[in-house]
């Protein structure tokens, strides 16, 4: 059904509403002069009217805000105009036009030059005996995409369809893979032959498509869209002068980065191995060991979930397999006592057969089946070797459940000397969106919501931690995630498998999560699954993985293998140069991080930041770190130089051999099997070639004594 015909339009300019002859309501809001928010309520209420993705003034309270209550400019501030045709609000920095006809929108600077625009005909549609919405909005051909979050193929997403439904995406193909484990409903339009960039947040939680023009109609001609299975249509149009300004505006909106302990920039060790096995403890206690007999740095050790599990080997949450890891206190002391922190993974359900169910169950902790208004149960994984058994989610949305969750984290691991939370297994896959969730005494329908399960549940391990250890910084590790998440937790890029076409197209799915709002990134070293890496491989994965804001080596391999620094002695010295690099790099890497929590300000970045060429477009596979890095891993077994573009109006220094190159071009330069083409920003002229960069000044980081 088309949302066309105008019943009413209220006197007041912001905000400016509209009345449609069935009782839609289509509601402009003026946030400042360059943001406009929007919102379509097909039933002229909306359907779930609390955001927990937008703040106000910074604050974003854990029961919600309501929709009415995200800031407006004041009224002075805006003016509107009326025609018998049509509409204008407008700002000191935009201008938007609503056509009364087909109640589209065009966007339009103070300055006149149109920038974006509702397509004509459909722009604001709703399914009349379903619960879908969809925006559809004009394309054009020398528009570029950019955003979407953890997403798969190239950076700008012209012609694809993204598809937003949290999954347990193991072993994903990380060119062609979707839907993936993360639900990011935003995205950055650039306009760089007319100078034009904007941004959209739609601030909606349920399954999400957005078609960037693969979809083809001859009788409509081009477009793009979003639609979404359920709620309302909610989105804000922000209009920048460039792409970092949108993105900062999109941490202002959404919430900055958190910033984590300088431990978490070390190298974080991880392998599923480990804690499945019967002498658990033993294991954990020879990593150790290990680390120090080759001299690898360790800053953090995840145990993976075969720590907490009954005599039958099945997953639970919050106990302790007494016989794997017979006394937990003594085992994160051993850790501890060699400098090296411990992350528990935990898991956002219980199996039927978990000790604590019927507990959680009497205390209505659980998202609830609508029929029975009991647990809502559903098939999930139960023991390591892929067994399935019934379970349910807690609800987190739930004073009951938050709460008890967040005493489990303090009485089972905080007090057990566990430093941080590795939530995982989180996009809440309880397929029925008639479940309810508590909605903090305002009940609400699954499916208007699944991400925000994963958002409260990254709170509620931060606040556990917080609250337990005030003087500390928390840290706590997510795989799912929606906007928001990034206030509590870092992030990586899920179950990914090992070859060099991962490791090459994880670059941009980690360049993309950036833009997104989410700095603080990784992926799984040496990949989760699959083979083993061979030792070009694994060592190429290193050199690129240093360089990101996470750093972990992690795996679970068939027949017992597993990553580890020391698998292999030929390319061990090459692994230990880097790990110590990296421990070379975390004060700057951690001024990023600062920087980042403070302003919204991305960090690991593609070079469209920095030059608009098409050159600079096509470079999906080198990324700028900070201000003053570009770092371009190696993703070709047996290649040792690189071919690279090298953003214009800045000079570049190679940090390995210390040759100087010009921007603005493409060009090949040594890549040997020691070390992946890393440069440093010089001047934007250069008279006289200088001995160092400012990086190397202020940092000095020593690149050549890791070859």
């Amino acid at each position: 059904m088309r949302l066309t015909t105008v019943h009413k339009v209220t006197p007041t300019a912001n905000p400016l509403e509209f009345v449609g002859e069935r009782g839609e309501r289509l509601i402009l809001n003026v946030i400042d002069h360059h943001i406009i928010r929007v919102r379509l309520y097909p039933e002229g209420q909306p359907r779930l009217d609390r955001t927990w993705m937008i703040g106000a003034h910074g604050e974003f309270p854990r029961d919600g805000l309501h929709r009415d209550a995200v800031p407006s400019l004041p009224l002075d501030q805006v003016s509107v105009r009326r025609d018998e045709n049509s509409a204008t609000l407008e700002t000191n920095a935009l201008r938007v036009v609503i056509h009364l006809d087909d109640l589209r929108l065009e966007w339009f600077r103070t300055t006149g030059e149109r920038f974006a625009a509702d397509h004509k005909g459909r722009a604001y549609t709703y399914d009349r005996t379903g619960r879908a919405i969809y925006h559809y909005m004009e394309r054009r051909s020398d528009e570029h995409y950019y955003g979407f979050g953890e997403t798969a193929g190239p950076l700008d997403k012209y012609g694809q369809r993204i598809t937003l439904k949290p999954l347990d995406a193991a072993d994903y193909n990380a060119e062609t893979g979707d839907p993936l484990y993360k639900h990011y409903p935003l995205y950055i339009t650039d306009q760089p032959e007319r100078g034009h960039v904007y941004g959209l947040i739609y601030d909606n939680l349920a399954i999400t498509t957005f078609d960037m023009g693969k979809e083809l109609d001859a009788f409509w001609g081009s477009y793009h869209y979003y639609s979404a299975q359920d709620g309302d249509l909610d989105y804000y149009l922000i209009h920048g002068r460039n792409i970092p300004e949108i993105t900062r505006t999109f941490a202002r909106l959404t919430g900055y980065p958190a910033p984590f302990p300088d431990w978490s920039l070390g190298y974080l060790g991880s392998t599923m191995k480990y804690t499945e096995a019967p002498d658990a403890q033993e294991q954990l206690k020879e990593f150790v060991d290990k680390c120090q007999e080759f001299d690898i740095p360790c800053s953090m050790f995840h145990l993976s979930s075969g720590y907490s599990t009954d005599p039958e080997g099945r997953r639970n949450v919050f106990t302790w397999n007494r016989s794997r890891v017979p006394d937990p206190a003594a085992m994160t002391t051993y850790f501890h006592d060699a400098g090296i922190k411990v992350a528990a993974n935990i898991k956002p359900h219980l199996l039927t057969t978990h000790p604590d169910f019927e507990e959680v169950k009497r205390i209505g902790g659980f998202i609830k089946d609508p029929d029975t208004g009991g647990p809502a149960l559903t098939m999930m994984w139960s023991a390591g070797d892929g067994e399935s058994a019934y379970g349910a989610y807690i609800d987190f949305t739930s004073e009951a459940g938050y709460n008890w969750w967040k005493a489990k984290v303090t009485e089972q691991l905080l007090a057990y000397g566990v430093d941080a939370m590795w939530n995982d297994n989180n996009e809440f896959g309880l397929w029925d969106d008639d479940a309810i969730c508590d909605g903090f005494g305002q009940p609400f329908r699954l499916g208007l919501g699944r991400p925000l399960q994963t958002l409260l549940m990254a709170r509620a391990s931060y606040e556990a931690i917080q609250e337990y250890k005030p003087d500390e910084t928390p840290f706590v590790l997510t795989r799912s995630a929606c906007p928001g998440v990034q206030r509590y937790a870092q992030t990586w890029s899920g179950d990914n498998y090992t070859s060099w076409h991962t490791l090459k197209w994880n670059i941009p799915m980690g360049t993309g999560m950036s833009l997104s709002g989410f700095p603080n990134i990784g992926h799984d070293v040496g990949g989760f699954h699959g083979p083993l890496p061979d030792p070009e491989l694994f060592l190429r994965w290193v050199q690129a993985g240093i360089f990101m804001p996470r750093f972990a080596i992690h795996s679970w391999k068939a027949g017992g293998n597993v990553n580890e620094p020391w698998m292999y002695p030929e390319v061990l010295p090459g692994i230990r140069k880097a790990i110590k690099l990296r421990y070379q790099l975390i004060p700057y890497l951690n001024s990023l991080m600062q920087a980042s929590a403070a302003s919204g300000q991305p960090y690991v970045t593609p070079l469209v930041l920095e030059d608009s060429s098409t050159d600079a477009l096509n470079a999906n596979f080198e990324y700028l770190l900070g201000d003053e890095l570009l770092i371009a891993p190696v993703y070709e077994p047996e290649a040792r130089t690189r071919r690279i573009y090298l953003p214009c109006d800045h000079y570049w220094r190679d940090l390995y051999t210390g040759e100087w190159h010009s921007g603005g071009q493409t060009i090949d330069v040594p890549a040997p099997l020691a070390y992946i083409p890393v440069f440093a920003r010089g001047p934007e002229i250069i008279y006289e070639r200088p001995s160092l960069t400012d990086f190397e000044r202020r940092w000095n980081i020593d690149f050549k004594g890791a070859v």
